[in-house]
């Protein structure tokens, strides 16, 4: 039975084995290079691609992206006539211009350019309607911890994506992190819900355990700092032990301790885990409201 998921190493270990002809492209257009855009641009040129072939498209881009295109060689918003067709053209600007610039970024999507796009909402059938010159689209939802290398990023293509630019998409993205390659389009919208949204329900976690600790008697700064503390190291934690959640939470539950004591209020009825279930569903709904 398929899941309709296939999971990617991370970046570090994308570069010591790489998918099946996987290459970074010899020409990119990024266009928009705000905080997700300039994220991607930064692994980019850390995995080793060459700044001259990459051209920046970003009516407003910030004094950072001004500073590295002009340290780096990067062409930043040349003259429509001078941008050939590029083999990729990422989309990153706020899905709410895709409209807007349609028409100028078709004029990009040659038949054999791979347009990767990560704007919220817009699905594959969408962006073959305003790009109808290619057939190789991918769509991709990654998350804020993209902008330290440490981000996930969920991932779709259109069927006309061929293996060699769906490797493609893989080695550019892996820049921000770890890649989920999914079968089906529609567990986009779930996986939104959990990962997408996700860092906003850890960082809302640490703001309620660092008032709860001030409820109990501790001084706000220090408190803070306990949640921020506690929340990043049981993540790390998480993250290099190759125990599962569950088996990590069983193991620094002593039975009749304090732990015990908590965990018994956090997994009961109106506990954390019904409520995190409803926050994905809503989550979930509003990103299918969102779509288009």
């Amino acid at each position: 039975m398929t899941t309709g998921v296939q999971t990617v190493q991370r970046f570090s270990d994308i570069l010591e084995s790489p998918p099946p002809d996987a290459a970074l492209p010899l020409s990119l257009v990024l266009v928009g290079a705000g905080k997700m855009g300039g994220a991607l641009l930064d692994g980019w040129l850390k995995s080793g691609l060459d700044p001259v072939r990459v051209t920046i498209i970003d009516p407003h881009p910030s004094a950072d992206i001004v500073r590295i295109a002009a340290e780096r060689g990067i062409g930043l918003n040349p003259a429509s006539g001078d941008i050939g067709a590029p083999e990729v053209l990422v989309l990153a600007v706020k899905p709410q211009f895709l409209d807007e610039i349609a028409p100028d970024l078709a004029r990009l999507a040659a038949p054999g350019t791979l347009v990767l796009s990560i704007l919220a909402g817009k699905t594959l059938d969408n962006l073959s309607q305003r790009l109808p010159g290619t057939r190789a689209i991918v769509r991709a939802m990654p998350n804020l911890p993209a902008s330290i290398g440490r981000g996930i990023t969920g991932v779709v293509a259109a069927p006309g994506t061929s293996e060699a630019q769906r490797a493609t998409a893989t080695v550019l993205l892996s820049g921000a992190g770890a890649v989920e390659w999914l079968d089906d389009e529609s567990l986009i919208d779930a996986l939104t819900g959990v990962s997408g949204s996700g860092p906003a329900y850890v960082f809302y976690l640490v703001e309620a355990l660092a008032e709860a600790g001030v409820a109990a008697g501790l001084p706000a700064a220090l408190s803070q700092r306990l949640a921020r503390a506690t929340v990043t190291g049981a993540g790390a934690l998480l993250d290099q032990s190759p125990l599962s959640a569950a088996e990590l939470r069983e193991a620094v539950t002593s039975k009749g301790g304090t732990t015990a004591a908590a965990l018994a209020v956090l997994s009961g009825e109106n506990g954390i885990g019904p409520i995190v279930t409803q926050a994905v569903a809503a989550a979930r709904r509003r990103a299918g409201e969102l779509s288009g």
